[in-house]
């Protein structure tokens, strides 16, 4: 089954902000999921100042730039996996954010795993 999981962090933050170390870390972890089969994609986000949001509320559009002043939890990154089990997808999380706890130990955050709706998932 395909899992979408998101990163998330309280606020806005910096690229300067991450620690050398941690790219490093995610770049084997990815390559190591790339072999197993389970990483299919998966990028870190750009901040908030060069966000757009397409907003329909009211029967009307609206479009506003960022950043937002009232993110209160922003989406940082993304990962796109494959896993024979939500208990394997929730275990690569955990792997995830233990390389977070190592290698930038102030951040908090978490890491939201949700399973993709397949195409025999909709009503008949």
């Amino acid at each position: 089954m395909r899992y979408m999981m998101f990163i998330k962090h309280p606020g806005d933050y910096s690229m300067d902000e991450v620690p050398q170390s941690l790219f490093g870390a995610m770049g084997e972890f990815v390559q190591e999921q790339i072999r197993k089969g389970m990483f299919i994609d998966g990028a870190g986000l750009k901040p908030l100042s060069k966000a757009t949001r397409v907003r329909l509320a009211g029967g009307r559009i609206t479009v506003t730039d960022g950043p937002f002043s009232e993110a209160k939890e922003v989406v940082g990154g993304y990962s796109l996996i494959e896993a024979p089990s939500h208990e394997e997808a929730i275990a690569l999380a955990r792997e995830f954010m233990e390389l977070h706890r190592i290698h930038w130990p102030a951040f908090e955050g978490e890491c939201e795993v949700r399973p993709l709706e397949a195409a025999d998932d909709t009503p008949a």
